[in-house]
């Protein structure tokens, strides 16, 4: 083996490498946060795209579909110093792929945060038989501030439903035995 040959195998590897390093197929219902030397340049989505090689990279890769999380019980207290556990569901869609990367550090736990924060407020301005008569009005209130509070992290809350409200166990044994 000669030193052209070895020359020419590493040169050939070279090439393989710049080459793959400078495609990437990004798939429908994805969307690439593309960055030039550590800063934002562009968003692409659903296409073959060609990056400078060592310059550019693919930051983050953000599912752009909309996503259904179910988040697991959270106690709340009620107006009249009730607890009840409430489940719910946050449906939402990233429209904004560079502002749900760069705007918050992981946007899932921040909506889980944001809904339990606001969750409590709504529920304990309210009795417990308003809690367990007003889903819609919980649900609407809860969609709204969500909405509000996550549109600067370029998401979009399309519904938010509560999947169950648990009274306390001494509290759902008296109405078992008023009915």
């Amino acid at each position: 083996m000669t030193f052209g040959t070895v020359l020419f195998g590493v040169l050939i590897l070279l090439i393989v490498v710049v080459v793959a390093r400078s495609v990437a197929l990004i798939p429908e219902g994805e969307a690439a946060v593309i960055e030039r030397l550590g800063r934002y340049t562009r968003t692409v989505s659903g296409e073959l795209t060609l990056l400078i090689p060592f310059i550019e990279r693919i930051r983050a890769k953000v599912d752009t579909r909309e996503r259904v999380f179910s988040f697991p019980p959270q106690a709340v207290i009620t107006q009249d110093n009730l607890t009840v556990a409430i489940d719910t569901v946050v449906t939402f869609q990233v429209n904004e792929p560079e502002r749900a990367i760069y705007g918050v550090d992981n946007y899932i736990v921040g909506v889980e945060q944001i809904s339990t924060a606001t969750l409590r407020d709504v529920v304990g301005g309210m009795t417990l038989e308003e809690t367990l008569t007003s889903r819609d009005v919980i649900n609407r209130r809860l969609r709204g501030e969500l909405d509000a509070a996550t549109t600067k992290w370029g998401l979009r809350i399309s519904r938010v439903e509560l999947k169950a409200i648990d009274p306390p166990p001494s509290i759902q044994q008296s109405m078992e035995m008023q009915m």
